[in-house]
C-alpha cells in the first residue's frame, strides 16, 4: 500500500496489531481495560459534578481540578474504546482519517494536561506562600487565562505534529500498537521521517522542560516556606494541600520520562505499549482517586450526596 499525504490517503486503512501477540489474554485484557475505563468515566465525570454542586469547592484549585478531570476523561475516551474494539473483533482496522484524528486529539489532551499540572503547581505555590493574597492573586481572569493557555498550547503542538505526519507518504498498513502513537505511525512511513522526528523531539522536550521547571520552581518555594513555618499544624496543612498534586505529577511525568528513555528497537515495542497504556488509560483513572481519597471536602460532598439519595429513596 502506497499512501501519500494527499487525497488518495483519505479512504485508506491501517491495521492496529494491539496485543494480538497474546491471544490467550485477550478476554482478560478486555475485562481489565473495560473496568479501568468505567472507573475513569465515573471518577472524572463524578469529580466534575461534585465540584459543580458544592459551593465550598468553587475555588481556583478545584477549577483547575475540574479541567484536569475533563482532560483525563477526554484522552482516555480517545484511546480506550478503539482498544476495547480491537480486543474483541477480528477486524482491527482504522481509517487513515480516523488514525490522524485519534493522534491529534490524544496529543492535544496530553500536552494540555502537562501544562494543567504546571498551572496547578503555581496555584499551590500561591496558596502556600501567599495565603492572604490567594483569592486576589488567583483571580478568575488569571485562572481562565491559564486554562485557555494550556488548551491553546496543546492544540498548537497537536496541529503541528499532525500536519508533519500528513505530509509523509505511507507504504505500510500494519501499526504495531493499539493506538495511533507517533513512533508507530512513523514506522509505516516510506518517507524521510527525520524532520518529523526532530519536530516531535523539539516540541516534546520544550514542553516537558518548561512544565517541569514551573513545577519544580513552585515546589522549591513551597518547601522553603514550609520549612520556615513555626507550627507543626501549619506544616501538616501545607503538605496536605500539595500531596495529591505531587502524587499526580510524579506518576504522569514519571511515565512520560520513561517513554523518553525507551530505545527505539523491536524489543522495546511491548514496553512502549505498556507505558502508553499506563499514561493514556491507567493515569486518567488514578487522578480522581488520588484527589478524592486525600481530600476531605470531596469526601464530605460524596457522603452528603449518598446520604441525600438514600433519604430520598427511603421516603
Amino acid at each position: 500500500m502506497m499512501l501519500t499525504g494527499r487525497n488518495e490517503s483519505a479512504g485508506a486503512t491501517f491495521v492496529l496489531l494491539g496485543f494480538s501477540n497474546f491471544p490467550p489474554f485477550k478476554v482478560a485484557l478486555f475485562l481489565l481495560f473495560l473496568a479501568i475505563y468505567t472507573v475513569t468515566v465515573v471518577g472524572n465525570l463524578g469529580m466534575i459534578g461534585i465540584i459543580r454542586v458544592n459551593p465550598k469547592l468553587q475555588t481556583p484549585m478545584y477549577f483547575f481540578l475540574s479541567h484536569l478531570s475533563f482532560l483525563d476523561f477526554c484522552y482516555s475516551s480517545v484511546v480506550t474504546p478503539k482498544l476495547l474494539e480491537i480486543l474483541v473483533v477480528e477486524d482491527r482496522t482504522i481509517s487513515f482519517k480516523g488514525c490522524m484524528m485519534q493522534f491529534f486529539f490524544a496529543v492535544m489532551f496530553v500536552f494540555a494536561e502537562m501544562f494543567m499540572l504546571a498551572a496547578m503547581a503555581y496555584d499551590r505555590f500561591v496558596a502556600v506562600c501567599n495565603p492572604l493574597l490567594y483569592t486576589v492573586a488567583m483571580s478568575r481572569k488569571l485562572c481562565a487565562v491559564l486554562v485557555a493557555g494550556t488548551y491553546t498550547w496543546g492544540g498548537f503542538c497537536s496541529s503541528t505534529l499532525t500536519y508533519s505526519l500528513l505530509k509523509l507518504s505511507y507504504c505500510g498498513s500494519t501499526i504495531n500498537h493499539f493506538c495511533c502513537e507517533f513512533s508507530a505511525i512513523l514506522s509505516v512511513s516510506c518517507s524521510d521521517t527525520h524532520f518529523s522526528q526532530m519536530l516531535a523531539f523539539v516540541i516534546s522536550t520544550f514542553s516537558e522542560v518548561c512544565s517541569l521547571l514551573i513545577i519544580l520552581t513552585s515546589y522549591v518555594f513551597i518547601v522553603v516556606t514550609i520549612i520556615k513555618m513555626p507550627s507543626k499544624g501549619g506544616i501538616r496543612k501545607a503538605f496536605s494541600t500539595c500531596a495529591s498534586h505531587l502524587t499526580a505529577i510524579t506518576i504522569f511525568h514519571g511515565d512520560i520520562l520513561l517513554l523518553y528513555c525507551v530505545p527505539n528497537s523491536k524489543n522495546s515495542k511491548l514496553l512502549i505499549k505498556v507505558a502508553t497504556a499506563f499514561y493514556s488509560i491507567v493515569i486518567p483513572m488514578l487522578n480522581p482517586l488520588i484527589y478524592s481519597l486525600r481530600n476531605k471536602d470531596v469526601k464530605e460532598t460524596v457522603r452528603k450526596l449518598i446520604h441525600t439519595k438514600v433519604l430520598s429513596h427511603s421516603v
